[in-house]
């Protein structure tokens, strides 16, 4: 099994296999389509970041009538649950020389490959992975890319759609993405917001019943929060005092009689 790029096969007898599912591996595609004929490579491009396929892939067969017998039975058929679409390669990689190759500029730095890859998906079907051109010491993206779509449908959508957008990378904005044909947007000035409306300051909370208002001392300053009024002071009631002990007086014991003197007889 080899792949190679694919200005170095037989066009006519190469296919082109999209919507396949990410459990899908080479491997799984030649046992798969040898079934219709002899295979000579199966190439599946990788994403660059996370090296897993973009969901399509090319199969090139020792000879056209075998692609046409693979595409006859192949297309359509579900892998792994879901529909797979089988078609000519050359229809395909002609479009990447026309109107299918989108050109997207004004790109921030941080936008990978990936991300364009996840973003522009949702018009249709990508062919290869978006190619960010970058300088060739430093590595760091030159601010524009090439989207390859399967048909005009889709290269139309994404440029109707995504022009004038912003894509949002890690928390981070990119400037507008114009597209061929149409004028860029002013660009945008990072680090400006627009001013926030303040929080207006709740009313204060209304006193206790059963104590009187009391008007605070001294009206609640312009933009600070205004505290509630104290509660007036409590009034403690004075007890009565207590009425006087008065002691019981005991009566004076009864005089005591002496005794009478003994008579003579």
């Amino acid at each position: 099994m080899s792949a190679g790029p694919i200005l170095e096969r037989n066009q006519d007898a190469t296919i082109y296999v999209g919507g396949l599912d990410e459990k899908v591996t080479d491997g799984i595609l030649w046992e798969l389509f040898v079934q219709a004929g002899p295979v000579v490579s199966v190439n599946m491009p990788k994403d660059r970041v996370t090296s897993s396929h973009q969901g399509f892939g090319f199969i090139e067969f020792m000879g056209e009538e075998d692609a046409d017998y693979a595409i006859k039975i192949m297309n359509m058929i579900k892998l792994y649950g879901k529909p797979i679409k089988v078609n000519k390669a050359s229809a395909h990689e002609k479009n990447m020389d026309v109107g299918a190759n989108v050109f997207v500029g004004n790109l921030d730095p941080e936008v990978d490959e990936k991300l364009l890859f996840d973003t522009f998906s949702a018009f249709g079907v990508i062919l290869q992975v978006p190619k960010i051109m970058r300088d060739a010491e430093t590595g760091n993206s030159k601010g524009f890319a090439f989207v390859n779509f399967a048909s005009f449908e889709a290269s139309d959508s994404a440029i109707e759609a995504m022009n004038g957008q912003i894509i949002v990378h890690e928390s981070k904005f990119s400037a507008p993405l114009p597209m061929w044909g149409m004028p860029p947007p002013p660009p945008i000035t990072p680090g400006i917001r627009p001013p926030t409306t303040p929080t207006p300051t709740p009313p204060p909370p209304p006193p206790p019943r059963g104590f009187p208002r009391i008007p605070p001392p001294f009206p609640p300053m312009q933009g600070r929060a205004s505290f509630p009024p104290p509660p007036p002071p409590s009034v403690r009631m004075m007890r009565p005092p207590p009425p006087p002990v008065i002691r019981p007086t005991r009566p004076p014991p009864p005089p005591t009689s002496a005794p009478a003197p003994p008579t003579s007889s």
